[in-house]
């Protein structure tokens, strides 16, 4: 998203703290010879991923955030029940963001083109109706106010850039890129990295790397594993899977114990404003494992997949709407247990809420994208065959947020922004979270056209001039930050240009990072 950043000393311990757990990752292998398949089955299988991905996000909606840092006991119930998915289409259609965030690139391809640039997907999102959050909604405001993609998703610009945004969103590319893993990040890199970078795309290329992947093979394992190559080695988010693959290995009959482990060594937030020193992550790599988890512990059953996805927590609609989508593929539509599809087919024609899309819809444009995508890498049509030219991953380029800055306050300030506001903190770098919204909060409109304008004083020298929206949709997600300061003692100074009688900033917690960890001793 912002401006390529050096990654000295943090990427080189994450790689020699990792050296040991090389073996994950199996040598390449030689060039695969082409495999065909029946278009009824490519059809199928494409179905089976949207449908997969709609299951898993209806299913885990109402235990989405509800535990953090904890899972869910076993005697803890989750409702599924035939009517279901159309009800919660219809009443909470807010939950599918998973879905429309990944209709509006489909959309953008249709109208477009496959080689539309990915300006058209940055204004096609940027400019929906739909509410967004962590790093869509950052990647958002940066586009309207101005900034373009790539830019948009790097972390100078995006406190939640290593937020799970694109891994939830990159479905499109792997079922559009049957067998094709290399492909499948090739699609989805320019459109992730209008709201991510670094872990945050990696969550979303080893997502699409795994869709592609389940077109052409039914073991998970070997899904789960062979798309992991498409990350550098290097990278944090790697290291985080690499470790969750290593211990179902260790622990293979016991989810459990894997969970454990995972929380013990990743559940600290480092990135996202909303995460540091709570309980609540969203962080790419951490959700991911839970997508793992799932797959991995399930071993190509979908309820056992549904269930252990979901009931490890967190982002909990998102990541077995992820590992059903991945496991709905692998097995395609029609052999997804009827328990699941329960209710499915009288939701499949209705619209995806700030789409004119239905499961029906992109059932049809997925076959008709994945078609061109397979002419156009080695593939080829003959009448009801279509022969893919698989791929062997190949690892992008290493990017990693926030190297070295490590979090070490949080400050609650709680108070409105009048005029000004200053503070001093000694670290390099601050994060300053609040709102702005309108005084009388039954006046609070999602398109609420004002906006303030305030300045950001850092040690006396002016480095921004905001708009901060009272809108929802336009909203800036947090006030103001700044990072990669010179370590030491920063005054800093916030002006409010523009008061207003009806509206009001209110500002939140500081969050203040420094250049070295802190580390607790006791």
């Amino acid at each position: 998203m912002k401006k390529l950043l050096l990654v000295p000393l943090l990427t080189l311990l994450a790689f020699s703290r990792t050296a040991g757990d090389a073996a994950v990752r199996p040598p390449a292998s030689a060039p695969k010879k082409a495999i065909t398949l029946a278009k009824a089955t490519l059809q199928d299988k494409i179905k089976g991923g949207w449908a997969g991905q709609v299951i898993g996000c209806t299913f885990g909606g109402p235990t989405e955030f509800r535990y953090t840092g904890t899972m869910l006991n076993d005697y803890q119930p989750i409702p599924w029940y035939d009517g279901y998915i159309k009800k919660t289409m219809i009443e909470n259609f807010g939950l599918y963001d998973d879905i429309y965030m990944d209709l509006t690139f489909v959309d953008v391809f249709e109208k477009k083109g496959l080689d539309a640039p990915v300006s058209e997907h940055a204004s096609a999102y940027a400019t929906a109706g739909y509410m967004l959050w962590h790093a869509n909604q950052a990647g958002r405001y940066n586009l309207l106010n101005g900034m373009k993609a790539p830019d948009s998703g790097h972390w100078l610009n995006n406190p939640h850039a290593d937020d799970i945004d694109f891994q939830i969103e990159a479905d499109f590319s792997g079922l559009m890129a049957p067998g094709m893993p290399n492909t499948a990040v090739q699609i989805g890199d320019p459109i992730g990295h209008i709201m991510n970078y670094g872990d945050g795309w990696y969550g979303g290329a080893y997502v699409g790397a795994m869709y592609a992947l389940a077109f052409t093979s039914s073991d998970v394992n070997y899904v789960v594993n062979e798309g992991l190559k498409v990350i550098p080695q290097q990278s944090t988010f790697y290291q985080c899977i690499a470790d969750v693959i290593k211990w179902h290995r260790q622990y293979p009959t016991d989810w459990k114990r894997t969970w454990f482990e995972v929380q013990q060594k990743w559940a600290d937030e480092v990135g996202c404003p909303d995460g540091v020193f709570q309980s609540f992550n969203i962080d790419a790599k951490l959700n991911s494992a839970y997508i793992v988890l799932g797959l991995l512990y399930g071993g190509g059953d979908f309820t056992k997949t549904m269930q252990i996805s979901t009931r490890a927590g967190q982002d909990s609609d998102c990541n077995p709407a992820s590992a059903g989508g991945i496991l709905g593929t692998m097995l395609g539509y029609a052999n997804i247990p009827a328990y699941w599809k329960m209710g499915l087919a009288e939701a499949e024609d209705i619209d995806f809420k700030y789409t004119t899309m239905s499961l029906n819809d992109v059932y049809a444009l997925g076959m008709k994208h994945a078609l061109q995508v397979v002419a156009r890498n080695g593939g080829s049509v003959n009448g009801d065959q279509v022969t893919i030219v698989p791929q062997t991953p190949k690892p992008v380029r290493l990017e990693q947020a926030f190297t070295g800055h490590y979090p070490r306050s949080v400050t609650g300030i709680n108070k409105d922004l009048t005029d000004e506001y200053s503070f001093d903190f000694e670290g390099n770098g601050f994060v300053l979270k609040g709102e702005a919204k309108p005084k009388n909060r039954s006046s609070w409109q999602y398109e609420n056209p004002f906006a303030f304008t305030a300045e950001l004083f850092i040690d006396g020298q002016k480095v921004e001039t905001a708009k901060l929206p009272a809108g929802f949709t336009a909203r800036r997600h947090d006030l103001f930050w700044k990072y990669q300061l010179t370590p030491g003692k920063h005054t800093v100074r916030v002006r409010l240009l523009n008061p207003d009688a009806d509206h009001v900033v209110r500002i939140g917690d500081l969050m203040v990072y420094g250049d070295k960890p802190l580390k607790i001793k006791y």
